[in-house]
Formats: C-alpha cells, structure tokens, sequence
C-alpha cells in the first residue's frame, strides 16, 4: 500500500524563510523542498510537508523582507516556557505573501508524486493552537476572514494534492467554520496532533465530530501520536494503547489514512510498526475475477478503513478500467468493466501518484 495506511516518520516541518528571503519571486529557492521529497521518494516512500512561522522559542519563519517593512511589528510572549515570537497577521504583505505562497507551492508540487499530502494551518507548528499566551485574531493569529480566503485560495489551487488542517480548527472563537458552515464543503483533510491522547475520547473526539464523519470518507485523516507525555509515545503501539484503546480501533473509528510516528521505533518492533500501518487507510480484495476474449470483470472490494484519496485503476493486461477506484468506501465493493482478456489475464492496479518501486497490492478471494 502507498499513500495511505502507513504509520511513517516522512513527515517533515518546513520555515517559509528556507525559501523565501526577498520579494522576488525570482529568488525563492525550492531546494530544501526538493532534497525532502527527493529524500522521501529514494526510500519509496512518499513525504508529507507542512509549513510554519511559529515555534516556541524561536524567531518567526516571516521572510526577512518583510519583517523589515513599515508597520510591520510582532510580538513576543512566552509559550511553551520559552520566549516566543509570533507573525504581525495584521500587515497586509504578510497576509498577501502567505496566500502567494502556497499559489507558487501548488504550481509546481499539485501534482508531484513524492508528495502524499500538505498539511497547513496557522499558531504554534501550524497545528492551529497558541495554548500559552492564547490567540489574538488579527494579532497574532490570522483574523477569520482572512482563514476564509485563503482556504479557497488553496481549494482553487490544488485540483489535485490533498491538503489538511488541524482537528483545532473546529474552535468556534478562532475559525470561521461555525459562523460559514458552507466553508466545511471545502475538500481539505484533517490531521490530529494528539492522537491516542489520555482526553482523546473527550476533546478530540468533539473535534472529530464537529467536523463529521463525510469529511473523513471524502478527504484524508491523518496525524501523528501524542506528545503530551513521554508516556504517549512509549505505549502507543501497546496492545491496548496507552489508554485502554489500540491504535487500530481508534483509528478505526476516525477512518485513518496515516500516523506520524517518528518515535516508534526506538519503542516497537518493525513488525508491530508494519502491523499497525496496515490497519490504516484502504485495503483492497479482488472478489471475482471473469474474463472472455475480449473484456473481464472484476470485483473489488475496500476491506480497509478509509478509501483511497487518489485516482487508482484495475488494470488487466495494461488495459486500464474507465473508472477509478477513488472514493471506494470500506465495506464496499464495485464491479469494473475492462476491455481486455484472454486465456491468462494479467490483474493489478496501477496509480500514477507512485514513485519509483512502489506497487498497491491486493488481496485476492476467488474460491
């Protein structure tokens, strides 16, 4: 499997200052984005990117041309302990450069195999959260109107990539999606940040909810396991997880496509670790399986979690069905129709979101 069921480390945060230094466009440099994805595909896999400005302790990641503009001006507090400096989301070029930003990065990576799925968002690691010193609309934290816009900047910009946004984003007081409920029609995923924490099954859960479960079964779930404790990450593959529930019943319930899980494998085996991203996103069984001279039909059924997010085809004999396996729900089957066949035809599937050496598997029950 590829692009979805998978507990992977290819997550990777990004500084929008590693690219941009001046205005420019001219001399925005894609290079670290491209060894990242290069990195990711060497190793068959595919990267998942998001972008920040803000990290506790550090300086903001806002170009330095724009930090030096007139009435630009940002803050400073402490948040997770440490001295924090936030973005001035009340000056018009900062604003501007964030949606002409993603503008550029959907040009050139939309369709750009390496790359499994965007995550985006606003606060501390763009999770859409500033728990200490809290959010300031038009401060510190984008205003709702501006979220408004420049979510339909990214729905018009990226046809194909799918992107998401933090499970946080259900909060009423920050996000525009309470007050514009058409705004949560917009195609984009979500990711939870915590997952498998002690309060998952509280304010997690709400989160989830809020946003419902079609999203989920139209867009990717993601995330990766909680940091709330060192406790989290070390049991989070347990039988029974760290709290009573395993990764893959709560997965499961919340229709997982993939899990970040960069300290696993310092407490898990790579066999518990492949286990458990096998239990996420899509799984593939071939039902039936006729063929004539000239066409066949085939039976597939998704015996998974979560359909696949991208187009995806059974193929007999290099001849591709006209439809796609896309949007296939679990539980569900369907029957393709392709116009090829023979004596001994040649069943896969194929999709053109692949890198190099990757293949999607299937089961096959023709008994």
């Amino acid at each position: 499997m590829t692009l979805s069921g998978a507990v992977t480390r290819t997550r990777n945060g990004r500084r929008y200052n590693e690219v941009v230094a001046e205005e420019d466009p001219a001399t925005w440099n894609w290079a670290r984005v491209e060894r990242l994805l290069a990195g990711a595909a060497s190793h068959r896999h595919q990267a998942i990117l998001r972008f920040f400005d803000t990290y506790p302790g550090r300086a903001t990641a806002v170009p330095a041309y724009i930090k030096k503009l007139p009435g630009y001006s940002e803050s400073r507090a402490r948040s997770e302990g440490l001295w924090t400096f936030f973005p001035d989301w009340s000056h018009p070029a900062w604003q501007d450069f964030v949606k002409e930003f993603f503008r550029r990065f959907a040009a050139r990576y939309d369709r750009d195999p390496r790359l499994a799925f965007l995550q985006v968002g606003f606060g501390l690691w763009a999770e859409y959260h500033i728990y200490d010193p809290g959010e300031v609309l038009g401060v510190n934290f984008p205003t709702k109107e501006f979220q408004a816009e420049f979510f339909r900047v990214l729905e018009s910009g990226f046809p194909t990539l799918h992107w998401s946004i933090s499970i946080d984003a259900a909060d009423a007081g920050n996000t525009p999606f309470a007050s514009s409920p058409e705004l949560k029609q917009i195609p984009f995923g979500l990711f939870d940040d915590s997952f498998l924490c002690r309060d998952h099954d509280g304010y997690n859960r709400d989160c989830f909810e809020f946003f419902g479960q079609e999203k989920r079964l139209r867009s990717p779930v993601g995330g990766e396991f909680s940091y709330y404790s060192d406790y989290d990450q070390r049991h989070a593959l347990d039988p029974s997880g760290p709290y009573g529930v395993s990764f893959e019943e709560m997965a499961a319930r919340y229709n997982v496509s993939y899990m970040i899980g960069d300290d696993q494998p310092a407490f898990q085996t790579a066999e518990r670790i492949r286990q458990a991203g096998m239990a996420a996103g899509y799984r593939f069984r071939v039902t039936a399986f006729q063929a004539s001279d000239t066409a066949s039909l085939v039976t597939v059924e998704n015996h998974g979690i979560a359909p696949i997010y991208y187009d995806a085809w059974v193929v007999v004999n290099g001849v591709r069905a006209a439809e796609s396996l896309k949007g296939l729900r679990p539980g569900e089957q369907k029957n393709f129709t392709i116009a090829s066949g023979g004596d001994s035809p040649q069943l896969t599937i194929e999709c053109d979101r692949l890198v190099p050496g990757q293949r999607i598997e299937f089961e096959a029950d023709l008994d």
